[in-house]
């Protein structure tokens, strides 16, 4: 369904583009003739990532290590993306979360969620749009956000609370920044199994019946995200604008999809406590 050079000639930024669905979604754009910036914290994966995509489709992609939780390492990044010519679209999709009890939340675990999905992902939309808006050229920013900003979501509370407040910004810059040829969209995907997100909140001694309870019977593809933030980013969705599109399978309908966490024993929450601490280590 989509023209062969959709994104051609778009030059787009994918932060957390080098793993999961900020890859799958690089891939995508690549396929569809766009030139490629994929940042991340981790410099060899997101060299591996480009490598792959260049070897497949011969399409131009560079990596840049960035800590988007650094306002300052977020503007050192934008001026050398801009050295070499201006970005067409920001892809917000670098994100943290994890299960907690928010009462026992700390500070500092917190901030480990605000910083990176909130702040980060304001920091690099004021970089990328002011210099889109000082030099008159369009632009597009697509925040991948979750259906906890419909629903709410119990155990992961500083990770609703920063997707909210993006979405928020998503609505209020669509109609700051639309008159200057900015448009602002977002998605929010439901259950799509990535290696990381995978691990965080569907760790073992969760509810293994969840896939098929949702109205289609399974989890999303890739490809079927891919294919969202291609079309939403297109000059074909151009009129769209300060819209999030919902990508579950009608899941949030249901439930905020955290309900089985409330029969959870004490043991339960210590063990996944612990495997976090871990795998921060």
């Amino acid at each position: 369904m989509f023209e062969k050079d959709l994104l051609k000639n778009k030059r787009i930024l994918v932060t957390g583009g080098g793993s999961g669905l900020g890859a799958a979604m690089a891939r995508r754009f690549a396929e569809l003739g766009a030139e490629l910036i994929i940042c991340g914290r981790r410099l060899e994966v997101l060299e591996a990532t480009a490598a792959t995509i260049r070897a497949a489709l011969a399409a131009k992609v560079r990596a840049l290590a960035c800590d988007i939780r650094d306002g300052v390492a977020v503007e050192a990044m934008m001026e050398a993306i801009w050295r070499d010519a201006p970005l067409d679209i920001l892809v917000n999709n670098a994100a943290a979360t994890f299960l907690a009890r928010t009462e026992q939340l700390s500070f500092r675990a917190a901030d480990a969620i605000l910083a990176p999905t909130l702040h980060g992902t304001m920091y690099c939309t004021l970089a990328a749009g002011r210099r889109w808006i000082e030099a008159s050229h369009k632009g597009v920013v697509l925040s991948i956000l979750s259906t906890s900003t419909i629903t709410g979501r119990a155990f992961t509370v500083p990770s609703a609370m920063a997707k909210s407040a993006v979405l928020a910004m998503t609505k209020s810059l669509a109609v700051e920044w639309g008159p200057k040829g900015v448009r602002t969209v977002a998605i929010a995907p439901g259950a799509f199994p990535t290696a990381g997100a995978t691990g965080q909140l569907r760790p073992e001694g969760r509810d293994s019946n969840w896939a098929a309870r949702n109205p289609l019977g399974r989890t999303g593809e890739h490809r079927e995200l891919a294919d969202l933030a291609s079309f939403l980013i297109s000059d074909a969705g151009g009129y769209i604008n300060g819209e999030m599109v919902v990508q579950d399978g009608g899941a949030h309908l249901r439930s905020s999809g955290a309900e089985d966490l409330l029969g959870w024993t004490d043991a339960q929450w210590e063990a996944q406590r612990a495997a976090r601490s871990k795998g921060r280590t």
